[in-house]
């Protein structure tokens, strides 16, 4: 699917550089900017649906874009909740399991910790990958906070036009490990990195909505 495959150059069309040079900012104070970054990452993907050869959209600081990234912090906190509860409880359990030998307790329920993390790790990527996109797509369209949320929806969907979730997907997940594989290298960074992986999954999300896969389930 080229629209898919356009997703890894989008972020460099149109003006981009200046909409790199906040974006980047963005990403160097996530603690602080998480909620305009999460919201420019909707409102990247509603100018993706609309008039993807333009580019990324430009940084607007609005009402919108706060509305937006709270409701996209709201639904990533919602569904990281659970996984977030899990930890302990299972680091505990592997840590009375003595699936290995260390005379150290402190460096035991490091390693408890680090194996929990991991394991929850993949359900969680996973419920993601299947449930944002989508619903990423659905929110931009109609701005409607109840679209971001709806996990039958999204799960529909993906039922609906596999291939095309999976081909958006595979390009998420590329763009996120393009974008942290910058890290090591010697004249780019995490920062540019992150920010290029926000702005290949809003394309490759956006692609859903203009493929037709979000139509409301009847």
């Amino acid at each position: 699917m080229n629209v898919v495959a356009d997703s890894f150059s989008w972020p460099f069309r149109g003006e981009w550089k200046s909409r790199w040079i906040p974006g980047a900012l963005a990403v160097l104070l996530l603690p602080i900017a998480f909620i305009p970054l999460l919201g420019y990452a909707i409102a990247a993907t509603r100018q993706a649906e609309l008039d993807s050869a333009s580019g990324p959209p430009r940084w607007v600081l609005s009402g919108r874009l706060l509305i937006d990234g709270l409701c996209a912090t709201g639904v990533v906190s919602l569904f990281t909740a659970p996984f977030a509860f899990l930890l302990n409880p299972l680091a505990g359990w592997l840590l009375e399991a003595h699936l290995w030998h260390v005379a150290d307790a402190p460096v035991s329920q490091l390693y408890a910790h680090t194996v929990a993390l991991f394991l929850l790790a993949l359900p969680w990527g996973l419920l993601l990958l299947i449930h944002m996109p989508h619903a990423t797509a659905r929110f931009a369209h109609s701005k409607r906070p109840v679209d971001l949320f709806d996990l039958t929806a999204s799960i529909k969907a993906v039922r609906r036009d596999f291939t095309t979730w999976n081909l958006a997907a595979a390009a998420i997940v590329t763009g996120w490990a393009i974008g942290l594989a910058c890290v090591g290298l010697l004249c780019a960074g995490l920062v540019p990195g992150v920010f290029y992986a926000i702005l290949v999954s809003a394309h490759a999300s956006a692609a859903l909505h203009r493929q037709g896969s979000n139509a409301p389930a009847r």
